[in-house]
């Protein structure tokens, strides 16, 4: 395995599940090990680094194309399919649960995929809505380019209550009600997002716009990502 550069900036994916959302809206989410290099102790969504098998997954389901258009501003264009691959993979790994449709994988499988596709199921993205995207500052000990995707808790096709196959990056998965999440230990990003998210927690709709928490080495900007959709996405 090819020794990861710590001073790079990797892309990354993180995946907001919500439930009950137009009742008693709850999200997922877990606490990272005391050991961990990247934000040890805090409670997170579900998330990680886009590996290098997630641009080759085939997909059940494309990302809704004004989330791509977005994924791709300011971007590379191929993220929008390696990015949501991603979140599904890491929701899999980190908590196991499936979001993804019934179906047959065709040729190699990508390492990092082969538990998914034991399952039984294609990865499925048209349910992921591009909602945030946030660069991590200069000066920590991993530096991520993470886009938080929004996805109702409905789509998923497990059980939503069994974590069984996840892997040990998280423990104390749990549903927390929306209006107590930040009372736990988050990080400064996570609040951000979890006030965008409940400002609009009743419209299913994609934003008018993503906000991007650009800090560069330079500066630290606050953009608005639209997108601009090809004119065949747009007829």
């Amino acid at each position: 395995m090819a020794e990861i550069d710590k001073a790079a900036i990797r892309n990354a994916a993180t995946v907001i599940v919500i439930r009950d959302r137009m009742t008693a809206p709850a999200i997922l989410m877990g606490q990272r090990g005391a050991t961990a290099a990247f934000m040890p102790n805090k409670f997170v969504f579900p998330g990680g680094a886009v590996d290098e098998g997630d641009a080759q997954v085939p997909l059940a389901s494309p990302l809704n194309p004004q989330c791509a258009a977005r994924i791709g501003e300011d971007a590379a264009p191929a993220l929008a399919h390696a990015i949501p691959a991603a979140a599904i993979r890491e929701l899999w790994e980190e908590t196991g649960l499936i979001l993804g449709t019934k179906g047959t994988w065709q040729g190699d499988t990508p390492a990092d995929w082969q538990s998914f596709a034991a399952t039984g199921h294609l990865p499925h993205a048209a349910p992921l809505q591009f909602v945030f995207r946030a660069l991590t500052p200069p000066g920590r000990p991993r530096r991520f380019d993470a886009r938080f995707f929004l996805l109702d808790a409905d789509e998923i096709a497990s059980d939503l209550d069994n974590f069984d196959a996840a892997c040990d990056e998280l423990s104390h998965l749990q549903w927390v009600p929306l209006s107590q999440a930040r009372r736990f230990d988050v990080p400064f990003i996570t609040e951000v997002v979890l006030a965008e998210i409940t400002a609009r927690i009743r419209d299913p709709h994609p934003p008018a716009s993503v906000p991007f928490f650009k800090n560069n080495d330079e500066e630290s900007l606050f953009l608005r990502l639209r997108g601009t959709l090809p004119e065949a996405a747009t007829d």
